[in-house]
């Protein structure tokens, strides 16, 4: 069955970094968009970043642009997210998720809802 695992999170400073690893099983992910989404405690749960896997394009969002990035590696199928100059404001679970790819060529990478599989977080916190 399709499985999406994160893992790479813990505790860093602010100013700090951080890789998120994503990785993917159960079905062929080419076509497919890879997101990463986060959820701090007691807030609504944000779109950070997403790439598709077959071209390797990608979008931010406005909070992370130019801190984060996000790549993959086909040949793991898994997928990354760097996050540099860590603040504590960027404290949240995060989630990987897979996208249709006629739905990222859409526009619609931003909407959480539109995703068809997530994995079950992992937890970074960043320190003041």
């Amino acid at each position: 069955q399709v499985q999406l695992v994160e893992s790479g999170g813990g505790l860093v400073q602010a100013g700090g970094s951080l890789r998120l690893s994503c990785a993917a099983s159960g079905r062929t992910f080419s076509n497919y968009a890879m997101g990463w989404f986060r959820q701090a405690p007691g807030k609504e749960r944000d779109f950070v970043a997403v790439i598709d896997w077959n071209s390797g394009s990608t979008y931010y969002a406005d909070s992370v642009k130019g801190r984060f990035a996000i790549s993959r590696d086909n040949a793991k199928n898994t997928v990354y997210l760097q996050m540099n100059s860590l603040k504590p404001e960027d404290t949240a679970n995060y989630y990987c998720a897979a996208l249709n790819q006629g739905q990222y060529y859409s526009g619609n990478y931003y909407w959480g809802n539109e995703y068809d599989y997530w994995g079950q977080g992992t937890q970074v916190t960043v320190s003041s």
